[in-house]
């Protein structure tokens, strides 16, 4: 079995449901069954139709030597614009393999708008604040979101039929495969746990080379 998911056994039925549509309900957890937040959820069913999107602009601001939000979803094509609402610089960089940048951005200031155009995860740093990290997460899903503080994540409106659910969290251990299962999605809503076994937040500690460096 998949040490990281439990499929929950009790189904709902949704007041909402549609003849052609279902709900999926899915809970992230950590150890001790904490709620997980930032979990990125995605559903790909087996002829997922193609979809288009409006490209759009997400703002990552930068305030108390912090990136707001942690994590971000986005669509293949979409940007993304740093903004600083700090007193200090940030020097602001990334060197995935999905899109690779680097501004150094003043106080008050904002980067050029960037594009990001595959898909896959890119992870955020600041060259002079190391404590300071984001990541972007490019999907090309047809259904793709993001967990809240209670863990969760409900999709309202699912064709039925076959699907996998995949989960990516920026603290998932290295070398371990993204957590996924499948299902079968029918008239009832279904519920969906993942237990996941994730490192500690990085973004703990403090560090500043503003002085000694720059």
């Amino acid at each position: 079995m998949n040490p990281y998911f439990v499929l929950a056994a009790a189904t709902l039925m949704s007041p909402g449901i549609v003849a052609h549509a279902t709900e999926l309900v899915v809970l992230v957890v950590g150890q001790r069954f904490s709620p997980v937040a930032d979990a990125v959820i995605e559903v790909r069913g087996d002829a997922d139709v193609t979809q288009s999107f409006a490209p759009v602009t997400r703002i990552i601001d930068q305030r108390g030597e912090t990136f707001i939000p942690y994590v971000e979803i986005f669509r293949p094509g979409d940007r993304v614009e740093f903004h600083n609402s700090d007193r200090t610089r940030h020097h602001v960089y990334s060197f995935a393999q999905a899109k690779s940048f680097e501004f150094v951005i003043a106080p008050g200031n904002s980067a050029p708008e960037v594009t990001l155009d595959h898909s896959g995860e890119i992870a955020v740093g600041c060259n002079i604040h190391d404590h300071m990290i984001a990541h972007l997460y490019v999907s090309d899903a047809a259904y793709v979101a993001k967990t809240g503080s209670d863990g969760r994540v409900v999709f309202a409106s699912l064709p039925k039929g076959h699907v996998t659910v995949r989960v990516w969290h920026p603290q998932l251990r290295p070398g371990r495969a993204q957590p996924e299962q499948r299902l079968t999605l029918q008239d009832e809503a279904a519920n969906l746990t993942f237990l996941m076994q994730l490192l500690p937040d990085p973004r703990a500690g403090a560090g500043d080379r503003e002085r000694s460096e720059y």
